[in-house]
């Protein structure tokens, strides 16, 4: 057999390192879609003349189309390969851009984020993974660690961005300019993906029926699937409580606004952090149990804010809670990889990831609930502490049935 070394073209082999660097660009560049609509949300809100809460409408359809995205291209990344919807997607996300652009209202405009903007997002992250993950095998946890992070890359290039060009253009002529960003740089990017992945991608890792992966669960595709989906729901729900609320308790805590963005861009930086070192884990130890782990640390993460909620303290452990969360997501591909059909992986990453974006959504609400109900976050955190207990349950389970395919009776 010819090795990685002889072959550029093999898994693990000088082309698929490539493909990741273009991997990670084409994720940096469609992560638009989330991260734009963030950062014009007030001057949406002002051109339209709409409260907070009917321009804030616009991020929901995003992430719902963002959701959506990722099962639907899945699906068509397993069929024709990653080039064409690639390329859909460029061209969802230039046209989603430019019609947002043109709206004369708020629900148009939040049409045209959740319609073509967030699916066309999706084709880059989940269905981008799993087609890499199809070039990669010694080194498929840190090729999928690496990957995952263009989404983080995203959100510190796009904001910066967008706020230098809304210092001499309106948000409308930004939304113009990154349509045509989208459409020109993602398009010859797709191209040089056209190889197809080597055979052996489909079939190294696998048994000579060719239909499951080298692990075997104990259970059903499906029933394993849906297992998976209720964990990513779980740890999401979790994860949210801190990202999307510590602005929030800032300010009730007196310390203002400065500080809880301080500590977001402390937890976005740990998760960059902790994603690279647990593709290196993966790598060595399989990816449920460095889910376990990762998932483990984020709970004793939220259990730190409970009695710790002093400035420096609230610093040290939003830290600690970076470092702790960013390997769980991409932790599911290599999961989706070891266990379930190869040919199918677009989709079922893309099942997975749908649920960990509506996690992220349900936490973030929840949490919002939960503070009007009680007037404090201390339930809110009890409540994401209690989901992630039920992601570490799941995969608990999931690792004491895992055993080698080939010793499955």
């Amino acid at each position: 057999m010819t090795s990685a070394h002889a072959d550029p073209y093999a898994q693990d082999g000088a082309y698929a390192w490539f493909r990741l660097a273009i991997s990670i660009l084409l994720s940096a560049l469609g992560g638009s879609g989330i991260w734009a609509v963030v950062v014009v949300l007030p001057a949406v809100q002002a051109d339209f003349g709409v409260d907070r809460a009917d321009a804030s409408i616009s991020y929901t359809f995003t992430m719902l189309g963002f959701a959506a995205g990722n099962v639907f291209v899945g699906r068509l990344v397993d069929r024709w390969g990653i080039v064409w919807p690639v390329i859909g997607s460029a061209a969802a996300l230039s046209a989603g851009f430019a019609l947002a652009g043109l709206s004369s209202g708020i629900w148009t405009f939040s049409l045209a984020q959740g319609v073509l903007v967030g699916a066309g997002t999706g084709a880059t992250f989940g269905p981008l993974i799993a087609d890499l993950s199809h070039w990669f095998n010694k080194r498929r946890g840190i090729a999928v660690a690496a990957a995952a992070c263009g989404n983080y890359l995203a959100g510190a290039l796009w904001p910066s961005f967008i706020k230098w060009s809304l210092g001499s253009n309106d948000w409308r002529t930004t939304y113009f300019m990154i349509a045509a960003i989208c459409i020109v740089a993602m398009v010859p990017l797709a191209l040089m993906l056209r190889r197809p992945a080597p055979e052996s991608a489909k079939s190294a890792d696998m048994p000579a029926s060719g239909k499951f992966g080298a692990l075997s669960a104990g259970l059903s595709p499906r029933s394993l699937q849906i297992l998976l989906i209720f964990a990513g729901l779980g740890c999401c729900v979790a994860m949210s409580m801190p990202q999307v609320h510590i602005v929030s308790y800032c300010v009730d805590l007196g310390y203002g606004v400065a500080r809880g963005a301080d500590m977001l861009a402390i937890m976005v930086g740990g998760g960059v952090v902790s994603r690279l070192l647990s593709g290196f884990l993966a790598d060595a130890i399989g990816g449920v149990k460095t889910l376990l782990i990762s998932s483990v640390a984020q709970c004793l993460a939220l259990f730190l804010f409970l009695p710790f909620n002093g400035l420096a303290s609230l610093y040290l452990v939003s830290l600690i809670f970076g470092l702790s969360q960013g390997g769980i997501v991409p932790s599911y591909a290599i999961i989706v990889r070891e266990y379930l059909p190869a040919r199918e992986a677009g989709q079922r990453v893309g099942l997975v990831i749908m649920a960990t974006i509506l996690g992220m959504a349900l936490g973030g609400w929840m949490s919002g609930w939960i503070y009007d109900l009680t007037g404090s976050y201390q339930a809110a955190f009890l409540n994401g502490i209690g989901w992630n207990i039920m992601n570490i349950s799941i995969m608990t389970f999931i690792l004491f049935k895992g055993r080698p395919r080939a010793a499955v009776a």
